[in-house]
This record gives structure tokens, C-alpha cells and sequence, in this order.
């Protein structure tokens, strides 16, 4: 009997032992948009499959769309912060005026048309300037969307006049800005209520990317979309992929390493290529639906780009006016998007 205690005692000691060095870790990730969109699909998704598989299973990530886990878009940030949820997608200027050095990643013109080129310049822009905003979260990526495209009801916008008067959605003040310089009317709009906005005929129509499109049913609530011209996107939107940093810090060293391996620049370009792919299936879904598809002229571009200058110039003044040094942190942001677009001297 002895003898029995002593191996059940050893045996539970090394149950015990085994049990902690195999933790199990299940972290909860939400988002705000379908799981059919392309961000899910092709990051956020193969993301957790690969901290998963690269833990031996020991860290399970769950996701849940559509904010299912409570709260709303734009108070994303704050529910990572506070650790209602694990980690999740967080769009910056859902809070206007709160993050306001990241606004400039995001004004007219100043990414280009490739999102996982774009998407490498936020992070070493958000490694120079916004990590000190982002001290209570655990920045796993930053990055850009694709390009924003006009999409309506009725015929495309072919001129700088067909903007005047149009109820147009915009997700960011420097969108709404320029809708509003352009002559129409911006409503600042999360993306999930995008769609109930226009089957109501709040709005005639908005700006989002072509990725989203179908997930928002856009074939059927609008008619045209509309592009620019050349190789920058008319506006852009910044996004952070991030978990809560007691978590993080929480984690034993190992599993630590595995979020690392999938942080930082290379996790930045994945989520911006997530975008790329999913904005050309988006597109060809648009022109499959018989909608009709348009991209500006050069020369009414080019009347977009003044416009969006001014807008830029504006914002510098407001930045400086804040305090800021408006105009370094858009020769940085441009400086960071030459170098990853290959325009850089």
C-alpha cells in the first residue's frame, strides 16, 4: 500500500508536469465583417490555422464575424484593450480624432492601387510613429486595404460634377473629407450598416472596396462602380490586427515565439495581399452581376488629385494646429510607400 501511494503520487506529479508544459490556449478573435470577405478568407483564417499548426496545438484560435461577441466596430479597440475579447480587427478612424497620426496613411492618393505594397508601408510607418498610441494593445499587423471605389445607385460617376449632391458613405474622415470637397454629401458609416443605409434609401450609394462588394450585396443595391485612373487609390482605410497584451504577455515563451513568427512586416503584407486577392474577385463578381463598371478619365483624375491636395494641405494645417508636424508625418507616409512600390530613388 506503501509503495501504491507513492507511484499514484509520482504519477500525478507527472501528469501534472506534462499538463503544464502542453498548455492549451484558446484565444478569441472578432471581427466586424462576413466570414466570406476576403480578409477572413485569406488572412485572418489561414492566420489561425498557421499559430495553430506551428504550436503543435496547443493554441486554438476561434473567430467570430459580425461582432459576435459583442459590442461594435468601432469600439473594437477598446474591448482588445480591456480583454472583453482575446484580440480581433480594428479600424482606427472608426474613432475619429482619436489615433490622428495614422490619418495620414490614409488621405487622398497616397497608397497605391496594390494593397500588399501599401500594406508594408503602414507597418514601418506604425513602427516610426503609432506604436506609442497602440501601448495597451499587442500590435500583431497593420495594414491598408485595397483601393476605394465609388459604388451607387444609378449610372457611374464619370465627372467631378456627378459627385454633387450624392449621399455617398465614407468609413474615415479623410474619405468624408474629400466626398464632401468633391460636392457630396458624406456620412460617416461603419461598414456593417452599409448595406441597411442603402436598401433604405438613406444613401445613393458609397465608397468600399471592391473585395467587400458581394459580401454587402452591392450587385443588388447598387448599379456602378466607378475607379480612378493611374495607380493610386482614391482613399484608403488603416487597419490593426492585434491582441489584448495581458494575453499576450501572459503566454509561456514558446508560444509567444509562434505569434511573433506570424507578426510584424510579413504578417502586414499577408493581410494586405489578402485584399489584392479578394478585390479582383470582387470586381469580377461586380461585372458578372451585368453592373456596370467604370474608371475615370485622366483628366478628371487629375481634377480628383487637386481636390484631394487641397484636402492633404488642410490636413496639415489641422495636425499642426494639434501640435503635430503635419507635414513630416506625410513625406514620411510617402516616403514609405515609395519605397515598397519601387519608386524610391
Amino acid at each position: 500500500m506503501h509503495l501504491l501511494k507513492h507511484a499514484a503520487i509520482a504519477a500525478a506529479f507527472t501528469l501534472s508536469a506534462t499538463s503544464s508544459f502542453a498548455q492549451e490556449v484558446t484565444l478569441r478573435f472578432q471581427h466586424f465583417v462576413s466570414p466570406a470577405s476576403a480578409n477572413p478568407t485569406y488572412f485572418m483564417q489561414p492566420w489561425a490555422e498557421a499559430i495553430e499548426r506551428q504550436s503543435n496545438g496547443r493554441i486554438k484560435v476561434e473567430l467570430y464575424p459580425f461582432m459576435q461577441l459583442g459590442g461594435a466596430a468601432p469600439n473594437q479597440y477598446d474591448l482588445i484593450r480591456d480583454g472583453a475579447v482575446d484580440g480581433g480587427w480594428i479600424v482606427p478612424a472608426y474613432q475619429p480624432n482619436r489615433f490622428p497620426e495614422a490619418e495620414a496613411l490614409e488621405l487622398p492618393f497616397m497608397t497605391t492601387k496594390s494593397a500588399e505594397e501599401s500594406s508594408a508601408a503602414a507597418w514601418d510607418f506604425t513602427q516610426q510613429f503609432l506604436m506609442d498610441d497602440f501601448d495597451d494593445i499587442h500590435v500583431i499587423a497593420a495594414h491598408m486595404h485595397g483601393p476605394g471605389i465609388v459604388h451607387k445607385r444609378g449610372g457611374p460617376v464619370e465627372t467631378v460634377e456627378d459627385f454633387q449632391g450624392l449621399k455617398l458613405r465614407g468609413p474615415s474622415r479623410s474619405a468624408t473629407n474629400l466626398l464632401e470637397e468633391l460636392g457630396a454629401t458624406p456620412i460617416g458609416m461603419p461598414v456593417p450598416q452599409f448595406p441597411e443605409a442603402l436598401s433604405k434609401g438613406v444613401l445613393d450609394g458609397g465608397v468600399i472596396t471592391w473585395e467587400l462588394a458581394p459580401s454587402l450585396k452591392l450587385d443588388e443595391l447598387t448599379d456602378s462602380h466607378t475607379d480612378v485612373a493611374g495607380d493610386r487609390a482614391l482613399y484608403n482605410l488603416y487597419l490593426v490586427w492585434a491582441m489584448n497584451k495581458d494575453v499576450y504577455n501572459g503566454l509561456p515563451d514558446d508560444l509567444k515565439a509562434v505569434i511573433d513568427a506570424n507578426s510584424g512586416l510579413m504578417a502586414s503584407e499577408w493581410a494586405g495581399l489578402a485584399h489584392d486577392t479578394g478585390d479582383a474577385v470582387g470586381r469580377d463578381a461586380m461585372i458578372a452581376s451585368g453592373n456596370s463598371i467604370a474608371t475615370l478619365s485622366e483628366e478628371e483624375t487629375a481634377r480628383i488629385i487637386a481636390v484631394g491636395n487641397d484636402v492633404t494641405e488642410a490636413w496639415i494645417t489641422e495636425m499642426n494646429d494639434k501640435g503635430y508636424d503635419g507635414s513630416a508625418l506625410v513625406e514620411a507616409a510617402r516616403s514609405a510607400v515609395a519605397t515598397y512600390s519601387g519608386e524610391a530613388e
